[in-house]
């Protein structure tokens, strides 16, 4: 396997207040990572550093063996191949499902509306929601919100999508679409990073779950073994939370 992202010693501070203090992680081709910990421990903002919707404070974040903080490196063209979908949606709520799906294409990439629009329509087939295209957000349920982000984020053709915890502004009943389309990226080969508090997504359709507590990446392992047999006493409170 080949790996597309690396953290090496990432580090984050909001002035005072040390949020990520020495994560260190490797992302493989075809992968699908689940980061999972209480709230406050740094996973979010590990997500948007990767992004650079946040700038780190130390470390660095190789893409392809390359360090993206480097002066003058393609940020445009590298957020186009890593793909962002986020809790709170992030539609423009002005425009219809489908112009959703084709701006950025058009002024990212530079494809030709029609085009665009093709590929729009088949991503928005692809989650459920070609019969919702000519819709604006507002009229949408939060479930038909995401899938409808999740389409937008293909539309890129990313090497990369990171999730940040997608279904927690969701009602319960709509969380089991969401998780479905992402079942069925993971399945498709997506690679993918995935901030959850999703458990059973966890356990069930990750390769990888890292536990982070306090801005560290505490313990990654399969599934299988982090979830029946986890090494770290923190990881292990963290859990009796959840698996009863």
């Amino acid at each position: 396997m080949s790996t597309i992202l690396e953290l090496k010693h990432l580090k984050k501070n909001f002035g005072q207040i040390e949020v990520l203090k020495d994560v260190n992680l490797k992302i493989e081709k075809g992968e699908v990572a689940s980061i999972i910990g209480p709230s406050g421990s740094g996973k979010s903002t590990m997500l948007r550093c990767i992004n650079l919707l946040e700038e780190p404070t130390g470390g660095d974040i190789l893409y392809h063996d390359k360090s993206i903080l480097t002066k003058g490196y393609d940020l445009c063209q590298y957020r186009s191949r890593v793909g962002m979908v986020f809790q709170s949606f992030n539609l423009f709520e002005n425009m219809t499902v489908l112009e959703n799906c084709i701006i950025a294409q058009v002024k990212v990439h530079g494809i030709n509306r029609d085009d665009a629009s093709k590929t729009a329509l088949k991503y928005l087939e692809s989650v459920g929601m070609l019969d919702r295209k000519d819709a604006k957000p507002s009229q949408l349920s939060g479930g038909q919100k995401q899938r409808v982000a999740i389409a937008r984020a293909l539309c890129m053709n990313p090497e990369v999508l990171l999730f940040d915890e997608p279904t927690s502004a969701l009602d319960p009943q709509l969380v089991g679409e969401v998780l479905e389309v992402m079942t069925d990226l993971a399945k498709s080969g997506m690679t993918m990073i995935v901030v959850t508090h999703e458990m059973d997504f966890a356990r069930d359709v990750s390769n990888r779950v890292c536990f982070m507590d306090k801005g560290v990446i505490v313990e990654e392992n399969s599934p299988h073994e982090l979830f029946e047999n986890p090494k770290e006493e923190r990881t292990k409170e963290f859990l009796q939370r959840f698996i009863k």
